[in-house]
């Protein structure tokens, strides 16, 4: 599986999931899709700069890597209808548009905003919530400012009409980054916990073994 990093960077965080995929029977491979810019890595306090940095990704360039890390997937022989992607933060929005563009086994995102507004030259999720190519699963927190409720339930109601498996799971007091142990301002161990039990379980589910 591919894991794409939160705005943040590859950070020891990022690292420590890849751990814990490969303790439970994954291959997972992080691309750093902050490559072209020096692959800076940013403390959480620097916020502003990471998202500065956002802004400067291009979908094309953002696909281009995605279809990189699945060239060493199947360099290994696991071809693209056996290999996942999930995301987390800005990577939760790139998991969404990955399971758009590529017929993956599956994808998760991690409260990964682009709901209504358009990012790295794509456009919004719910424009292109029927497009989904991949089964796709949504975990979000519904004091997440960056995905107000009413948004996940439009984009829940979008991908109820794509042709492939769909799920959102809307946990109630929770904020952002809430599976990230590494941000204790922010970290729901309820939450987080149940989220990684429900993301094992979806791609047991559809990822063929």
């Amino acid at each position: 599986m591919l894991i794409l990093h939160e705005v943040f960077g590859l950070t020891d965080h990022i690292t420590d999931v890849c751990r814990r995929f490969a303790d439970a029977g994954w291959r997972a491979v992080a691309p750093d899709l902050y490559h072209r810019q020096g692959s800076p890595v940013f403390d959480h306090s620097d916020a502003g700069a990471a998202l500065a940095l956002r802004g400067r990704l291009a979908g094309d360039d953002i696909l281009d890597d995605l279809d990189s890390g699945l060239m060493v997937l199947a360099e290994s022989g696991t071809p693209i209808d056996r290999s996942a992607v999930v995301g987390f933060c800005m990577g939760g929005s790139l998991a969404f548009h990955a399971a758009v563009h590529r017929p993956l086994a599956a994808a998760v995102t991690f409260y990964g905003g682009g709901i209504e507004d358009g990012r790295f030259g794509e456009p919004s999720q719910l424009e292109v919530a029927t497009s989904l190519q991949s089964p796709w699963l949504g975990l979000y927190g519904d004091l997440d400012p960056s995905t107000p409720v009413e948004q996940v339930e439009h984009l829940r109601m979008a991908v109820s009409l794509a042709d492939v498996d769909t799920e959102i799971v809307l946990y109630p007091g929770v904020g952002h980054s809430f599976h990230n142990d590494a941000r204790p301002d922010s970290y729901d161990a309820a939450a987080a916990h149940d989220a990684w039990a429900r993301t094992l379980a979806w791609l047991e589910a559809h990822v063929p073994r």
